[in-house]
This record gives structure tokens, C-alpha cells and sequence, in this order.
């Protein structure tokens, strides 16, 4: 039985793919449609290797993010009305 996918996985794109030979003698065009089409995949037998991108695509994935500390991000998860009381753990019977 095959497996469901993820829900982020159908939501790809798929990207046009080059094998490495072709990309290399092309590289123009491949530059060319990374910037009007997307990003560009390149292949080495067969297998992904590279994705080839338009520099602003690139900017924008790359931007740093804030740092927020860990107990900054759990005040911000506003969680005041959740309940975290929980049942006297007495262990278990063993017989030995």
C-alpha cells in the first residue's frame, strides 16, 4: 500500500531539470530561465544535485531571521488557558 504524502510535498513545484552535461553547454539558458521560469534543477546520473536560482529568490530564502531565545518564543505561544495537570505517576505493579 503506498504511503500518503505530505501535505508540503504536493505543494511543489516541479522544477525543469537538466542533466549536468546539457546544463554545461547551455549555462546561458539555464541561467536565463532561472530568472523568467525559476529555479533550474541540474542532475549527475540521474540523481539531484544542484538547483540553480535567480539571485533575489536566493536573497530572500537566505535573509537571516530574528533570534529569539526559546523562552521568548514559549511567552509569545500565549498558552494560558491550557491545562498541564496530570495524574499521580504511582509506577507499576512487577512481580519479581
Amino acid at each position: 500500500m503506498p504511503r500518503p504524502r505530505a501535505q508540503k510535498q504536493e505543494q511543489r513545484v516541479a522544477l525543469a531539470t537538466w542533466k549536468l552535461e546539457d546544463a554545461k553547454a547551455r549555462f546561458s539558458e539555464v541561467v536565463r530561465r532561472a530568472h523568467a521560469e525559476g529555479p533550474q534543477a541540474v542532475t549527475v546520473r540521474g540523481r539531484p544535485a544542484v538547483v540553480v536560482l535567480d539571485a533575489r529568490e536566493y536573497e530572500r530564502l537566505a535573509e537571516p531571521k530574528p533570534d529569539v531565545s526559546l523562552v521568548d518564543f514559549l511567552e509569545r505561544l500565549d498558552m494560558g488557558g491550557l491545562d498541564l495537570t496530570r495524574e499521580a505517576d504511582t509506577g507499576r505493579d512487577v512481580d519479581l
